[in-house]
């Protein structure tokens, strides 16, 4: 592997991880409060309001239904106006962090719902308040979950970059298609999804070790 082609990938892996850092974090400030909203304000939950619930729940199945690179595109004016540009990984992390909110909602949704109801009547049974019980009883009981579909959230941010990256974003994405595609070069291509895979496999063994751990020190204490 020539000098230029490690640049090359070190370049575009840097911005792929800039995008993917920046993303979830903003998706998770915006999806996390949306997941537990849906969850708290179901039907019989803790704090019932079926009719917020379903508002939060179409707005969020609207956006979600939205292709990701068709969203890029038509939040492209949004990122001008926050970032002054419509290319470049900054631009990129406008569009995917409003596309990945609501994927990462429904994730944080479902975790929370495998909480045994009966958790949640025990902490209201002895008077803990709404906050108490979410703070206390919700998330931790569902974190070794949460952590599993938060990285799955990850790594589908991972492959958002690269369908980002084919309209100039930069990152991997970009360069498997500007370098590799258009230019006819095989060996940047390969070289491009062999970093992609590696970065993938790391993320989900990450995931699986930090919930394997939280399992371990529950039991340890249970």
């Amino acid at each position: 592997m020539s000098n230029d082609l490690v640049d090359l990938l070190s370049t575009a892996t840097l911005e792929t991880l800039y995008m993917v850092g920046l993303v979830t974090l903003i998706g998770l400030l915006i999806g996390f409060p949306l997941g537990v909203v849906l969850v708290v304000s179901d039907k019989g939950n803790i704090i019932s309001f079926p009719k917020l619930n379903r508002v939060l729940g179409t707005i969020i199945n609207v956006v979600r239904s939205i292709p990701e690179i068709i969203l890029i595109i038509i939040l492209l004016p949004l990122a001008r106006f926050i970032v002054g540009t419509t290319l470049g990984t900054n631009a990129a992390i406008v569009s995917l962090s409003i596309g990945s909110a609501p994927f990462l909602a429904r994730i944080i949704e479902n975790s929370l719902k495998e909480v045994a109801h009966g958790k949640i009547e025990a902490a209201q049974a002895v008077g803990a308040s709404p906050f108490q019980i979410i703070v206390k009883v919700l998330i931790p009981e569902a974190l070794p979950s949460l952590v599993r579909g938060i990285t799955i959230g990850i790594i589908s941010i991972v492959g958002f970059t690269a369908i980002a990256g084919a309209i100039g974003a930069g990152g991997l994405g970009s360069t498997a298609v500007r370098f590799g595609y258009q230019r006819f070069r095989t060996d940047i291509l390969i070289a491009t999804v062999i970093v992609l895979v590696v970065l993938v496999q790391l993320l989900q063994f990450t995931g699986d070790y930090i919930a394997k751990l939280i399992n371990k020190k529950r039991y340890k204490f249970e």
